[in-house]
């Protein structure tokens, strides 16, 4: 078997053991898939009949949910990636016929898996409520690889925190600033009804130009370049940054 299937193959099985504790953990799966709906409902039945948007507030809010289902569940990750670096897992799959970098890779992979159906528990509950959208086929292909990579970005980033934190605890306090940011992003209301100086950060921080391009996917209009563009750039810059610091810290401490 070459190195690059046995790399999978251990990946595989580090996605499955990552599963089994994402499954028996309640709180996790909470955070992961039930936490982004329960603020859903709250914003489109609750808050939605206040905000003007120009259109159904369910159509407007979902893309904005969508990327708030990949943020929370980022925290999860930091924390059981340090919880593997700290107690000394690591040290025992160094004894064992194990590829280093598929403890890694299977931490992306299950986060990329509870994201997915955090986001497929998102689209269903925005269909329950009225969600109208003019997407074509083609469109919803675009909607799922920018939120694949999206995820698989924010996961590295994600991994990389977890790794560079001294405890469980901090590693989850880590991912704060990426859980929070969709909420002063253009996902709950147009940037420009902002007052001055939140507008502007909303412009430009990195989850509008995706919340932007997975609206224009999801209305059928399609997004503009520059939103695109900007997604795109963004995704690939988390995923870099994100990769080579998780590889360089997982060196250093295994």
């Amino acid at each position: 078997m070459s190195s690059v299937s046995t790399a999978f193959a251990d990946s595989a099985i580090m996605l499955r053991r990552n599963l089994k504790h994402t499954f028996r953990n309640p709180l996790v799966l909470f955070n992961a898939v039930l936490f982004p709906i329960v603020i859903m409902v709250m914003f489109v039945k609750v808050f939605g009949g206040a905000f003007s948007v120009g259109e159904h507030y369910v159509d407007y809010a979902t893309p904005g949910m969508l990327v708030m289902a990949v943020s929370y569940g980022l925290g999860s990750t930091a924390t059981a990636v340090n919880d593997d670096m700290s107690k000394g897992i690591i040290n025992r799959f160094k004894t064992m016929d194990v590829s280093r970098g598929a403890v890694l890779t299977g931490q992306v992979f299950v986060t990329t898996v509870r994201c997915l159906l955090a986001n497929a528990a998102i689209i269903g509950v925005a269909f329950a409520m009225g969600f109208d959208p003019g997407a074509s086929a083609l469109d919803w292909l675009g909607v799922l690889g920018l939120v694949v990579l999206l995820t698989v970005a924010a996961s590295w980033l994600t991994v990389a925190l977890g790794l560079a934190s001294k405890t469980a605890e901090s590693a989850g306090l880590a991912t704060v600033p990426l859980i929070m940011l969709p909420f002063l992003s253009s996902a709950f209301v147009p940037a420009d009804t902002m007052g001055a100086g939140v507008r502007q950060f909303a412009e430009y921080q990195p989850f509008t130009p995706i919340i932007e391009t997975l609206r224009g996917l999801l209305s059928g209009h399609h997004a503009s370049t520059g939103h695109t563009v900007a997604a795109l750039a963004w995704c690939a810059g988390f995923a870099i940054v994100g990769y080579l610091w998780a590889i360089s810290t997982f060196k250093k401490r295994a």
